[in-house]
């Protein structure tokens, strides 16, 4: 021995440093630290991490690191060199078989995939097979060769649910007297009033209380080829009074009311029954 180790294990034990501590403190292997004092090499990994090891281990107990290299360089540094060189060849030769090895399964791997796509379509065709052949809804009647599906002729078709029938407007004549015509609206919820004239005529329409519904001035003559439209579906009750009839076009809801007088003027009152 040349003392290099001996003289780190000194160092570590003047400063009172076990191998467990020096591992902690250099995170080098319990095992390498006590091989460097040993000045036993062979289980290092190599001639460099010999020298890491020797040059941390120095610097943890307050060694010279440079003269600890130099003596292990002087003494075991061409040895250990020429120790890994010897280790190389078999290396190269398990790469090289390693190499011919890669070589022979790039060769087979087109025989391999196309081994592979065929099991494949077996084990789809299987499956296919497998399912037609576990299908109730097929016939496997040879009278029955396109495999149709039979309905069962005992099935009948569940009746359709009854559609409930919204109630259709109803705009009747009731009675007329007079000047007056009275009309019932019923099944609807809207009164809706239009008024077309194609000539002067005096117009007014008026609710149950008697509050005049025409928009705008009121009542009033409307000129030819005017419109208007009275929104009364609150009202139970209109009277329309009409000052000249045959160019007065009344409608309802979009139904046109028939006039059942020729008296000028005259009322026609709708009452709303929703």
């Amino acid at each position: 021995m040349t003392g290099l180790g001996s003289r780190l294990k000194e160092a570590r034990i003047a400063k009172g440093l076990t191998l467990d501590d020096l591992q902690n403190e250099t995170k080098i292997q319990k095992r390498y630290l006590a091989g460097i004092e040993e000045e036993d090499f062979t289980s290092m990994p190599g001639a460099f991490y010999i020298r890491v090891f020797i040059k941390q281990y120095a610097e943890a107990v307050d060694v010279d690191a440079e003269e600890m290299l130099a003596i292990y360089q002087e003494e075991y540094g061409n040895a250990i060199q020429e120790q890994h060189q010897k280790v190389t060849p078999p290396v190269l030769q398990r790469s090289s078989a390693g190499l011919q090895t890669s070589a022979k399964l790039q060769e087979m791997l087109p025989k391999i995939i196309v081994a592979l796509f065929i099991v494949v379509i077996l084990v789809i065709s299987y499956l296919l097979l497998r399912d037609k052949s576990l299908d109730p809804n097929v016939d496997s009647d040879p009278l029955n060769p396109n495999n149709a599906i039979i309905e069962n002729p005992t099935e009948q078709p569940k009746p359709s649910e009854s559609v409930k029938e919204e109630p259709v407007q109803k705009l009747q004549l009731d009675s007329t007297s007079g000047e007056s015509s009275t009309f019932t609206l019923a099944n609807t919820e809207e009164l809706k009033l239009v008024v077309t004239t194609s000539g002067d005529s005096w117009i007014s329409v008026t609710d149950e209380q008697g509050e005049e519904r025409m928009p705008g001035p009121g009542a009033r003559v409307m000129l030819a080829g005017e419109s208007v439209e009275i929104d009364a579906s609150n009202a139970e009750k209109i009277r329309i009074r009409v000052g000249n009839y045959s160019v007065a076009e009344l409608v309802v809801n979009g139904q046109k009311i028939d006039y059942p007088t020729q008296l000028i003027p005259q009322n026609i009152i709708i009452t709303h029954t929703p």
